[in-house]
């Protein structure tokens, strides 16, 4: 029947987690800019925090700063005026970091409850 327990699967490594957000954060400003709907950085701030969600639930918790840092830069070099320069807008910029944050950190403790239970339901054999 079973081949016995299974590991919980190890976290991508933080520097490929990086690396995913890069492009990702890239790819998806291109794709809005393209579009036309960077004029809408809800929009675009949503769509990237849900990529920095994704990427959380494969990386360690300890890649989340790194992460929401990526994706915000991404977001504020391409996606806000003055384009292709980093700028900070002391109203809207913390909110953005929190937001991604907050999604990342909320994606990796997602990932890290669903292996554990994935591992917990592998060895605990089932009531009769």
């Amino acid at each position: 029947m079973a081949s016995g327990a299974r590991a919980v699967p190890e976290p991508v490594p933080t520097p490929l987690i990086w690396a995913g957000a890069y492009a990702g954060a890239f790819v998806l400003v291109s794709v809005f800019d393209l579009l036309g709907v960077l004029d809408r950085t809800g929009f675009a701030l949503a769509a990237l925090s849900l990529l920095a969600a994704v990427l959380g639930v494969r990386s360690r918790l300890a890649a989340a700063p790194g992460t929401a840092l990526l994706c915000w830069a991404l977001l504020n070099i391409f996606a806000t005026a003055p384009t292709g320069e980093i700028s900070w807008a002391g109203h809207r910029d913390p909110e953005w970091m929190a937001c991604l944050l907050a999604a990342t950190l909320l994606g990796a403790a997602t990932g890290r409850v669903l292996h554990a239970r994935a591992a917990y339901r592998r060895i605990t054999p089932p009531h009769r």
